[in-house]
This record gives C-alpha cells, sequence and structure tokens, in this order.
C-alpha cells in the first residue's frame, strides 16, 4: 500500500489515482476548488434552476435525495429558500432500528423547511434475504439499499415529471473514483462504485424473482437522456461536509454526540441514522484497508483541521475497530451470531495487505505510520 503524501487515502481505493508528486485525486480536487469561479458557477445554477422553476404549475419543480443527513438539509435549504423551487424529497429507508438522530433528522428537514417527504419503505423480507446473500457472497450487506437510493429517486422524478433531480456530491470526483470528471451532471452516478450493479441472475433463485427486484433496475438510458436532468449541487457551490454540518446543526440537526460514541468513527456527524448500515461501509476495511477514519482524516487533513500527523493518530486507533453496537443490532436484524459474522467478514480480509498476528487478529502488512 501506498499512501497519499498530503492526506492519509491509500491507492487500495477503487479508481482513485495518484499524481507524479504522491497526491491522490481528492486532494488535488480540493484544491482545485480554490482555483474555481464559484460566483459563475452559482449563476449556473440558477439559470438552470430558472429552466424547470413552476414547469408543472402549482406542483413541483424538482425532486431531492434526501437521507436526513447534514448534506441533505443543505441542499434543501438551497434549491427552497435561496432558488425559490418547490422541491419533493424522497428517501429510502434502510429498516434497520434507527438512532434518536436520525429519527429527529428526517422529521426536522420536513418542517424547517417545509417540505413534503415521499419514502420507500422495502420488502423486509426480502432485504433480511438479499442482504444475506450478498453479505456472505461479495461482502455488500446493504446493496439492495443502496441500489434503491440510487435507482428509486430517479423512477420517481420520471413519474412526477420533475427533470431536475438534485444530488449532493460527485463522489468519485470529489473523493477518486472511476467516474472522476468534474460535471454537474449524475447522468453517470452508478458508476460511482457505491451502488454498482451486480448480475440479477447471480441473485435470483427459488426465493427471488425478476419482479422482486424491479426497482432496483435505472430507468432507461433513453428515459435517463430524455426525461431527467440530474444534477450534483456540489459543481455549483463549494461543497464541505464539516461546513454542511456547522450549517445543519444550526438548523435543527442532531449528531450523535450524547447517544452513541462510535469505535470506528472519528466524527459523530456522518451516516447517523442507523447503527447496522454502519458494517457496510466498514466493509471496505478488509478488502482496501481503510474505511470511515481514513475517509474523515483526509477530509479533515484537506479543509485544514488537523494536520497529517494527528490524522494518522486517528486512522491507527479507529480505522479497524468496528463498533460493536453496529455489529450487535446488524446481527438482530440478520439473524447472525457474531461468530458467523465474523467468520463471514473474515474471508474478505485481503491477503496482499493483511497478515494475522500472534494473537490471530488481522493486521496490516504496510500501514501507514510504518510508511511515515
Amino acid at each position: 500500500m501506498k499512501y497519499c503524501k498530503k492526506c492519509v487515502m491509500p491507492d487500495t481505493r477503487p479508481g482513485i489515482l495518484f499524481d507524479d508528486e504522491g497526491i491522490c485525486q481528492a486532494c488535488r480536487a480540493e484544491e482545485q476548488k480554490d482555483r474555481i469561479d464559484w460566483e459563475a458557477r452559482y449563476e449556473e445554477l440558477k439559470i438552470l434552476c430558472d429552466k424547470y422553476r413552476g414547469m408543472n404549475g402549482d406542483s413541483y419543480d424538482c425532486m431531492i435525495a434526501v437521507s436526513g443527513g447534514k448534506d441533505s438539509h443543505y441542499q434543501v435549504y438551497v434549491m427552497k429558500e435561496l432558488m425559490g423551487m418547490n422541491p419533493l424529497l424522497v428517501s429510502v429507508e434502510d429498516n434497520f432500528p434507527m438512532t434518536e438522530a436520525g429519527k429527529n433528522n428526517i422529521r426536522n428537514i420536513s418542517e424547517r423547511f417545509g417540505c413534503n417527504i415521499i419514502s420507500l419503505k422495502p420488502n423486509i423480507k426480502l432485504q433480511k434475504y438479499l442482504m444475506r446473500k450478498t453479505f456472505e457472497k461479495y461482502g455488500k450487506p446493504t446493496w439492495y439499499i443502496d441500489r434503491l437510493i440510487y435507482t428509486y429517486p430517479m423512477h420517481m422524478a420520471i413519474k412526477f415529471n420533475t427533470p431536475l433531480l438534485v444530488y449532493g456530491e460527485n463522489i468519485s470526483y470529489e473523493y477518486g473514483g472511476v467516474d472522476r470528471e468534474e460535471t454537474y451532471s449524475a447522468r453517470n452516478q452508478l458508476n460511482n462504485g457505491v451502488a454498482s450493479d451486480i448480475d440479477f441472475n447471480e441473485l435470483i433463485d427459488e426465493n427471488i424473482s425478476v419482479k422482486d427486484l424491479i426497482l432496483c433496475n435505472s430507468p432507461s438510458i433513453e428515459d435517463i437522456n430524455n426525461k431527467l436532468d440530474p444534477i450534483y449541487i456540489s459543481y455549483f457551490l463549494r461543497f464541505n461536509s464539516y461546513q454542511n454540518y456547522i450549517f445543519a446543526k444550526k438548523n435543527g440537526f442532531k449528531d450523535l454526540n450524547n447517544e452513541w460514541k462510535r469505535q470506528h468513527h472519528i466524527e459523530d456527524f456522518d451516516q447517523v441514522e442507523s447503527r447496522a448500515y454502519l458494517v457496510h461501509p466498514w466493509m471496505k476495511y478488509p478488502k482496501f484497508g481503510h474505511a470511515t477514519a481514513t475517509d474523515y482524516a483526509s477530509r479533515f487533513i484537506r479543509y485544514g483541521l488537523i494536520s497529517r500527523e494527528e490524522g494518522i493518530e486517528l486512522v491507527k486507533k479507529h480505522d479497524h475497530n468496528l463498533d460493536s453496537k453496529a455489529i450487535e443490532d446488524f446481527c438482530e436484524f440478520l439473524g447472525y451470531t457474531v461468530n458467523e459474522f465474523w467468520t463471514i467478514v473474515d474471508k474478505f480480509y485481503n491477503r496482499e495487505l493483511f497478515q494475522k498476528d500472534k494473537y490471530g487478529e488481522w493486521i496490516l502488512k504496510n500501514p501507514i505510520w510504518n510508511d511515515v
């Protein structure tokens, strides 16, 4: 593993690029923001909104995909209060037990900004079955939910005739990935790796039919090109996770402070809706040698909030340490014992990156603190 010379991101992140100076694509993207004319980009957003504002009379003229999180609060504020649009919000529940913060936030985003929310509550029986299947075979336990988070808003935007479909940030461009082009258009976001398609033939069996997976299909290419204009709002406004958190908190958003101290996170404001879901993003650790602590330590370094040395210490302490409450909720939802859970996780450890120590624990062969 090689690590970015500026942040703590390793080159094992799928799709990320390092330049000749050993700096990762995400750090270069953050530097590029200092050279962008944000006032001009803001005017571009206004022109785009002018195109769709009032297109359905008194009905909705845009749709915003939301989770209730910090970024969702900021997106709704921009579109409703700054752009003067009439948005319909759409979300997908993951069916896991919600945190108190999560319950507050999805309610708050509706009450604070005065917006309706249409929420999909997926088939729980199917979700449990699919989660076990994709967890055990691919190490992707929430693939079904993540896929719906991307495809469901597109289907709903077509049904409500709201071509302007608003998403937060281009993950591949902001943090490194295959679809790394800087563009306002979110038409290709299914390629960002979070919810990449799994061949349905590998999922369908005596318990799953094509009908069960119908919403996991994206609309046709023709419909996406002709009936949708999905955008990343981060193209038009300088997007910053910490700044969005500060804004959201001032507008009723609640973090996990005083509710739950997560062992494998270094912050308490991202992905706060449920505990069990967090197993999925942590699964990057056995596969690629980095997880949420690396993600946020890298962001904080880019934002100038911490030094690289401080980031390394945070990664060393937290990245490997999947939270026990997340495991507990995950196992209870799917009917695993803790031993069964770790037996499954064990097979996904990348032997090129990890080795077991004398206690039988997986450790990185080349951790960043050794690299320093």
